[in-house]
């Protein structure tokens, strides 16, 4: 009775998640509520040392107390403690996969832990590392479940990136104390799309630093890198159709192939963006000829005349050529900025464009008509190359005989814009948002204007993917069409740091964008604690 009392209090002081899930998968472990109570691994029938109907048998709850939830960033969102020592990777440990399509995660995180990798063998050792597929349709493929049993470890999950997932929170553990512990992870993401976009195109970064990044990330649990390589200060990438707008400083195709294969390596997605109809300047210095001109005939920086078939063609070229090279499934249009509606009356600033508009449209349509129509064609180019397109939120109008296609997703960054409206008006409409605040997100190199280095403190307090603009949350109801957010790198002074003082000073901003990416719940740790626990895990 003292023993059963005595297990009891224990559980109940050691704070044991309940954990999200309330049934049992095939490994046996214990899920939801039941799993915190006295019947829990640990309770009244263990701590006594017999099992109803058997004979006495020796426990571990009289070696070992409670474990505890392993430290991870982002944390794990639910964990069932059991008795026992935990696992801690040793030389003779193997990994097995039981599906051959978890080759590459096996051999990665065999490596990382200095492990043996095995393969596909079917017999059961001290210290394994078992990484399994169960296949469930209708699952979150980024959910898994880590048991820690027995000296071996399992993680489950229904598709590949589930198991990546886990093993990143193995690793992370063994980083942070050297062992996993005994029982059972439970974890998905509460958002589909978390991101870093880099601008590649006002400065230029090497092949190694992005693909140390995405190293960096794929450890954190992102899943998208956005590439924005074309600007008016550059373009960055090799090009086959048109070479003459490449810049000196650029990647190959080479080695964009490696960058993609790397992050494909890691589950992460990478986003290219083509910028248009504004931010072209690299295109246009090669082709002066479609740049747009106002009523003066003066040249606009960055803009490309839209009223123009051939700025179509060369901008649809270049779509379908980078295809090929970016295999995922989004594709960034662009679509800010374009400073032809940056006025007060584009079609007196603008009559060959408020003209075409009126001719493609009808005669009440305005320049804002021929932009969205640019922007849906463009649209339609990767669409039909199998890409989902989004666009910066300024791209979108509240007026208009022309509508964006329902389908382009909102890249939301500002509500600086004339004519801005407010983020629950995209949402009104019924489209997806990814969420790339400006006031919390933008890390503008030389924090030109009112842009200031943003703070991991501040997005871990402060923001959550619902804070689309400002401070404020746009209501509850709307949570479900926020797809995730992305923390955006721009080279608008690129001279103000140096590659290694851009990945220093996002460090912790990442940590805490993709924790609350994560995890919709309030973090357990204080700012605190959750910048040692980042320098414990490196």
């Amino acid at each position: 009775m003292v023993a059963a009392v005595a297990g009891g209090a224990l559980v109940a002081a050691s704070g044991v998640s309940l954990g999200l899930w309330a049934t049992s998968g095939d490994d046996g472990a214990s899920a939801g509520p039941a799993a915190s109570s006295a019947e829990s691994p640990g309770g009244a029938d263990e701590a006594a040392g017999t099992t109803p109907g058997a004979s006495p048998r020796p426990s571990p709850s009289r070696l070992f107390p409670l474990s505890k939830a392993p430290r991870t960033i982002p944390a794990v969102r639910a964990h069932t403690a059991e008795r026992g020592p935990g696992w801690r990777p040793a030389r003779d440990h193997r990994v097995v996969v039981a599906d051959p399509v978890l080759a590459d995660e096996g051999r990665l995180i065999a490596g990382e832990l200095g492990l043996t990798y095995a393969g596909g063998e079917d017999d059961e050792r001290d210290g394994d590392l078992r990484l399994e597929l169960n296949r469930d349709a209708g699952a979150n493929p980024e959910s898994y479940t880590m048991t820690v049993r027995g000296g071996r470890v399992t993680v489950t999950a229904p598709a590949e990136a589930g198991v990546f997932y886990g093993t990143r929170t193995l690793k992370q553990a063994v980083k942070g104390t050297g062992a996993a512990p005994e029982g059972v992870v439970r974890d998905e993401p509460a958002k589909q799309r978390r991101g870093l976009m880099l601008d590649i195109a006002r400065k230029h970064y090497d092949a190694d630093w992005i693909e140390d990044r995405i190293r960096e990330l794929g450890d954190l649990k992102f899943n998208e890198i956005g590439l924005h390589f074309s600007d008016d200060q550059g373009f960055r990438i090799e090009s086959d159709t048109h070479p003459e707008i490449v810049s000196a400083d650029h990647l190959t195709k080479a080695q964009v192939k490696r960058i993609v294969g790397l992050a494909e390596s890691r589950h992460i997605t990478v986003v290219p963006e083509i910028d248009s109809p504004g931010h072209l300047g690299a295109v246009l210095a090669a082709h002066p000829d479609l740049q747009l001109r106002d009523a003066g005939g003066g040249a606009v920086r960055g803009a490309i005349d839209i009223s123009e078939p051939r700025s179509a063609r060369i901008v649809d070229d270049l779509l379908k050529e980078y295809a090929g090279l970016f295999p995922g499934g989004q594709w960034h249009l662009g679509g800010d900025e374009y400073q032809a509606l940056v006025v007060n009356d584009p079609e007196a600033s603008f009559p060959d464009l408020a003209a075409a508009a009126r001719e493609k449209y009808g005669s009440g349509a305005t320049v804002e008509d021929l932009a969205t129509g640019w922007l849906n064609d463009r649209a339609a180019t990767v669409r039909a190359l199998g890409r989902t397109p989004r666009a910066w939120n300024d791209g979108f109008f509240r007026d208009g005989s022309v509508r964006a296609a329902k389908d382009i997703q909102v890249a939301y960054w500002t509500g600086k814009e004339i004519g801005a409206r407010q983020p629950a008006e995209y949402l009104g409409e019924g489209r997806e948002v990814v969420n790339h605040n400006d006031e919390f997100l933008y890390y503008v190199l030389g924090e030109p204007l009112t842009f200031v280095y943003p703070t991991g403190e501040r997005i871990y307090e402060q923001w959550t993917p619902r804070v689309l603009r400002g401070t404020t949350a746009v209501p509850e109801r709307y949570d479900r069409q926020i797809l995730g957010g992305s923390f955006a790198v721009w080279g608008d002074l690129p001279r103000s740091q140096t590659q290694e003082q851009v990945a220093a000073g996002i460090r912790m901003p990442l940590r805490a964008t993709v924790q609350k990416l994560w995890d919709p719940d309030e973090p357990e740790l204080s700012w605190a604690e959750f910048r040692k626990l980042a320098d414990e895990l490196g």
